[in-house]
């Protein structure tokens, strides 16, 4: 008797909206469905119901239409290494119907854009990291989409080559109007980047908004007031408790309080305190991070699955 088989669904009634222009980050734990989902949206892997409109085309029914107008940058990258780096962007170009003058053109174009003047005649293998990576997001533009999906685009680079490939993403959008949709486990690089972050979880969204949207939905901002006399405990917290979220104050050295928009809230804060008599000597703010939203949401941080 063979094995029972078991049908997984990867994706379970996904609903997505990208609008021109964003930069979008898809966010979850790995098994969540977002390689599977941009598999889909690539006509990479066909979906078995359901329809996706990408760059004014379906992708069951004019496949082809859509991969003339997308580009795609898979996570361990699709360069050649013993070709010579502008060679390999410009043949990719010329796969896409450029004319050996435009390729040429468009790739010099793009490694000035994207910091890789002089690397035309490297070996692809001579490359740093960051000057791979940034070759292959070269590769995926040459032939002038309109959108791009970049499937972990700093995954093993350094901070400072991640930090500088995020500028030149953003100016490739501030500059060229691209619209951008992209995966990453770096919580910093989806913070840092997106416009709107939607988070996927057993193949559905979950949740999304921008990033200090989903942040301040979570459990708000945390206050937390330095007392300029301990005695003014009771008045303070009496005080506070008014702003709170959800009726909660954390007692210290101080009174901490849990607010939906600290910019907003700590003006009408300090001058109740101050009509109250009570005495700050000082304050601190600290802002929920991405990973308090995962596990808000999806009941464990993107950090604990395991890898792929």
């Amino acid at each position: 008797m063979g094995k029972a088989t078991r049908t997984l669904q990867a994706v379970d009634g996904l609903d997505l909206d990208v609008g021109a222009g964003e930069i979008v980050g898809l966010l979850g734990p790995n098994g969540a469905g977002k390689t599977t989902t941009l598999r889909m949206l690539t006509t990479l892997l066909r979906p078995t119901s359901g329809t996706a409109i990408v760059a004014g085309h379906d992708i069951a029914r004019a496949p082809v239409e859509v991969r003339k107008r997308i580009g795609y940058v898979a996570q361990r990258g699709a360069t050649n290494p013993g070709a010579m780096a502008g060679t390999e962007v410009a043949d990719h170009g010329r796969l896409y119907g450029l004319s050996r003058t435009d390729a040429r053109a468009r790739t010099e174009a793009l490694l000035s854009a994207l910091d890789l003047d002089g690397v035309w005649a490297r070996p692809c293998a001579a490359l740093s990291g960051g000057q791979r990576r940034r070759l292959d997001i070269a590769m995926g533009l040459v032939h002038g989409p309109s959108l791009v999906f970049l499937d972990e685009p700093t995954a093993g680079l350094d901070p400072q080559s991640r930090a500088n490939l995020w500028n030149h993403i953003k100016e490739l959008r501030d500059r060229d109007g691209l619209t951008v949709v992209l995966t990453t486990h770096y919580l910093d690089e989806a913070d840092a980047l997106s416009d709107r972050l939607v988070i996927i979880d057993h193949g559905k969204v979950v949740s999304q908004g921008s990033p200090d949207d989903l942040k301040r939905s979570v459990s708000g901002d945390l206050l937390s007031f330095l007392l300029g006399d301990t005695a003014d405990a009771e008045r303070a917290g009496a005080v506070i408790r008014s702003f709170a979220v959800d009726g909660e104050l954390a007692a210290g050295e101080g009174v901490s309080v849990r607010v939906r928009n600290a910019e907003e809230a700590l003006p009408a804060i300090l001058h109740d305190l101050d009509g109250a008599g009570v005495r700050i000597a000082g304050v601190q703010m600290r802002r929920p991070t991405l990973d308090d939203v995962f596990l808000t949401i999806t009941g464990r941080s993107l950090r604990d699955a395991p890898g792929n």
